[in-house]
């Protein structure tokens, strides 16, 4: 995957924060995005970045004030839009899952995202796992995998980056 760019979904940076990659734990996770973003390896869409502006925590002060606004791309292009219609009208047309999973489908910001990864030839990375028998809720990789978008989750795109966190002692 070498060069291989990458679209991050918001529990990337939700799941960073509250468990294994927070602020105070591994700062250096947090200057990895910001790095990578400058090599224009990663990015995400306006829609992720106003979820994650809602939460009203340090994860929404970082992205606000920390993450460059590049990070964040306007979902307002016509083939990106185009692939949403695609993407939505495929949720749709799928008798697996019910009518309250394609309802929030329709709401989310993940066929955006999906659409985003698609039209940029873009890895999608989501903690979200594939799932073929899922019902209740539309799953980014069952999307991505019906629409030929690759998806890996956080650790694989870090070892794509060659991403090492080291230890420094408290004194």
């Amino acid at each position: 995957m070498n060069n291989a760019r990458y679209a991050l979904d918001a529990n990337i940076f939700i799941e960073a924060k509250k468990r294994y990659y927070s602020f105070e734990l591994c700062p250096g996770f947090w200057e990895a995005l910001l790095w990578h973003h400058k090599k224009n390896r990663l990015s995400s869409i306006n829609l992720i970045k106003d979820e994650l502006s809602r939460g009203n925590d340090e994860l929404a002060k970082w992205i606000n004030k920390t993450m460059p606004k590049t990070c964040f791309v306007s979902i307002d292009d016509s083939d990106i839009i185009k692939w949403f219609a695609q993407i939505s009208n495929w949720v749709q047309t799928q008798s697996q899952f019910t009518q309250g999973a394609k309802a929030d489908f329709a709401k989310a910001a993940d066929g955006w995202l999906i659409a985003y990864a698609k039209v940029n030839n873009l890895i999608l990375v989501t903690h979200e796992v594939y799932d073929p028998s899922v019902k209740v809720r539309v799953k980014i990789p069952n999307v991505c995998n019906a629409f030929d978008v690759m998806c890996v989750n956080t650790f694989d795109m870090l070892k794509d980056f060659k991403t090492c966190f080291l230890w420094k002692s408290p004194g």
